[in-house]
């Protein structure tokens, strides 16, 4: 009987002693709760999220013409650089030309009319003070002076008509001269012009004609201010925020990487590859850069550095060395 109160005594004490952890060794299912609760912060270290995309120019003009006309001069070649208000293309149009000389026309004819209502109200109103003082004296009769007044306000309604005619004729040739002047084809903005289909002899349609941008006359891009837009993985929107920093390289310069930034992130996923678009700014990009040029990109995100102890909220500034901002 004492060999077996020695024997639970000593099994109890085994059992005690591996659950304690007065300096001996950690039992198996501590060590497995520490993996447990270690497991996360391996997880979350620093990590990339890599993407691909193109360059792109965000601000984009097509040229079309506003009217009809006939293509006498093209002052531009595909890739030439263009300042805003720039000569492109200068068109013909016989039918506009004649049209303002026209109307120039008719103003004049309206002026000369203007001029002698002027002076046929100048009559008028002479004629009515005259008829006035008569009838003072008791000279005229009331019907006299009734007829003056009469004649003096057909007078000035004839006059204020001719000032009408002459302001009508002075809008109808600011459109006429607009028609014309706008067979000069001018730059809308800064940029390259990317492509060119306008020819001499060739007859363009107006702008309201053309709906498809071959039937265009250029297209200009301002590539001063090139972005990248770069699909993503959607498993990685939760670690994705606008500020956030890494590198890309274009498939034109693989050895000259540069830096990007995350401006802005799509509203929505693509259903079809499931991927996110980002559009990333660029510092420093090669200076050969162009639109529609491959890129891939390169971000960190995550936590750096053991010993956090919770992964990195969306919210917040990862601890990594790449600049953030806002």
């Amino acid at each position: 009987m004492p060999e077996r109160i020695e024997t639970v005594l000593a099994g109890f004490a085994g059992r005690q002693g591996a659950t304690t952890s007065t300096g001996g060794a950690k039992a198996p299912a501590e060590d497995a709760a520490s993996e447990q609760v270690r497991a996360p912060v391996a997880a979350w270290s620093t990590r990339e999220i890599t993407g691909s995309g193109y360059v792109v120019a965000p601000d984009i003009a097509i040229v079309f013409s506003k009217y009809e006309g006939r293509i006498v001069a093209v002052e531009v070649e595909a890739g030439d650089r263009v300042a805003a208000g720039q000569v492109l293309v200068r068109l013909d149009d016989a039918g506009a030309r004649f049209a303002l000389q026209g109307a120039e026309i008719v103003r004049q004819s309206a002026e000369l009319t203007l001029a002698a209502k002027n002076i046929e109200l100048a009559q008028a109103r002479s004629s009515l003070m005259r008829t006035e003082r008569l009838a003072g004296r008791d000279a005229m009769s009331a019907q006299a002076l009734e007829e003056a007044k009469t004649a003096a306000d057909r007078a000035e309604n004839a006059a204020l008509q001719a000032r009408q005619d002459v302001a009508k004729a002075e809008l109808d040739i600011d459109k006429a001269r607009e028609q014309v002047e706008a067979l000069t084809v001018r730059a809308p903005i800064s940029g390259i012009v990317t492509r060119l289909n306008a020819h001499i002899g060739d007859t363009v349609l107006s702008r309201e004609d053309s709906v498809r941008e071959n039937e265009s006359l250029l297209v200009i891009a301002d590539t001063a201010n090139m972005v990248i837009d770069a699909d993503v993985a959607e498993t990685n929107i939760a670690q994705i925020r606008p500020g956030l920093s890494g590198e890309a390289v274009l498939d034109g310069f693989p050895d000259q990487p540069f830096a990007v930034e995350v401006s802005k992130i799509a509203p929505v996923i693509s259903r079809e590859k499931g991927t996110v678009t980002l559009r990333l700014s660029l510092s420093s990009p090669p200076s050969g850069m162009r639109p529609a040029m491959a890129a891939r990109i390169r971000l960190l995100v995550g936590e750096a550095g053991v010993g956090a102890h919770h992964p990195p909220s969306s919210f917040e500034a990862p601890a990594s060395g790449l600049r953030t901002s806002g």
